[in-house]
């Protein structure tokens, strides 16, 4: 292994000479539809209700889709979710751009609704490969690809490899690895490298009261809590206890962050094929960056870093926003998602084909 500075220059983060990164550009906030226009999929003052889902096999694994039918026409969108979360926390943000994007998320293996991935492989690589797979299967490629967190970083994997199916690429507080590790993030790790902390976690999160656990939760996810409609609230609580009756609901979760971890280790060793700056700087898909400021979980300071590593990309910094804007200010995010459509058709680049 290399020097350490070798490393960071090979494998780590862009340096700080880096080109600064173009600010995202935002559509009108009057071009997004009002979602009380869906009618019964509304509810409690316009609140949407979940998205219908369906089940489908991937790779013989179940896997829920959740569906936001666009306008005649328009283009195809894959939506994928954080660690611990579920297909329905892209709800409003599918909504809104759905006169521009006919929309599908997904429940990765082990999360949602979704089945145990074979194995017990929750690794990013198996989470790209079910993302790939389902792209193919359902034959909609190339995609606007979304990611949150967890499900940001298996949107780098995938554009990087498999550029042909990604049409344009939209990043929400993505897991890069830290620059700086943060408190939060400083008191996870023994939780997650002890397997006896591990079994103690799960068994908290099958017994513990949904409520309180929900709510915990949304503190560290949001920069404002106060903000989450009681609808959404009820609905976590539902779905968190309907999961607890799925056998690998504690493991999913303390298994995914374990790999989460390995992979910013490969990051920084000297892995290139796994380092996920490595695989950031091979995207050629336009991007678009949007991170809270108040992310508790994925410090806002690798915002930037993030990129300056994917060379055709513009960032959006919330100030009012935590570590899911698709939530918390899913119009804000609306808005440059659509700006950066336009700059992809306006490129008018056809999708590269894989090599």
């Amino acid at each position: 292994m290399g020097s350490y500075h070798g490393e960071m220059l090979l494998f780590g983060p862009p340096a700080a000479a880096a080109p600064v990164p173009r600010p995202a550009p935002l559509a009108l906030d009057e071009e997004l539809p009002d979602l009380a226009q869906y009618g019964a999929q509304s509810a409690n003052g316009g609140v949407l209700r979940p998205w219908p889902a369906r089940t489908v096999e991937v790779d013989g694994t179940p896997i829920v889709v959740r569906d936001t039918p666009g306008r005649a026409g328009s283009e195809p969108a894959l939506y994928v979710h954080g660690l611990g979360g579920s297909s329905t926390n892209w709800t409003d943000l599918a909504g809104l751009l759905a006169p521009w994007l006919d929309g599908q998320a997904l429940d990765l293996p082990g999360f949602g609704g979704s089945g145990r991935p074979p194995g017990g492989d929750y690794s990013q690589t198996r989470f790209a490969e079910t993302v790939i797979r389902w792209i193919e299967q359902s034959g909609r490629g190339p995609v606007h690809l979304f990611g949150n967190s967890l499900g940001g970083a298996v949107s780098v994997r995938v554009a990087a490899t498999r550029p042909d199916l990604v049409r344009t690429l939209t990043l929400i507080s993505p897991a890069m690895p830290p620059v700086h590790l943060r408190p939060l993030q400083l008191r996870m790790l023994p939780v997650v490298a002890v397997p006896s902390n591990g079994r103690l976690v799960a068994r908290i999160a099958r017994t513990g009261e949904p409520a309180a656990i929900v709510r915990e939760t949304m503190l560290r996810c949001y920069a404002d809590p106060s903000v989450v409609p009681e609808q959404r609230v009820e609905e976590a609580i539902e779905a968190l206890r309907v999961r607890r009756e799925l056998p690998w609901m504690g493991e999913s979760y303390i298994r995914s962050f374990r790999q989460l971890v390995a992979s910013y280790v490969a990051s920084y060793a000297a892995i290139p094929s796994q380092s996920l700056w490595w695989l950031a700087r091979r995207v050629v898909a336009p991007t678009l960056v949007v991170w809270g400021r108040k992310d508790q979980l994925v410090d806002a300071r690798v915002a930037l870093p993030t990129t300056r590593a994917i060379p055709d990309s513009r960032l959006m910094v919330l100030g009012n926003a935590g570590h899911i804007a698709q939530m918390e200010c899913p119009r804000q995010v609306a808005r440059a998602t659509i700006a950066l459509l336009r700059d992809a058709a306006a490129a008018d680049v056809p999708a590269p084909v894989a090599g």
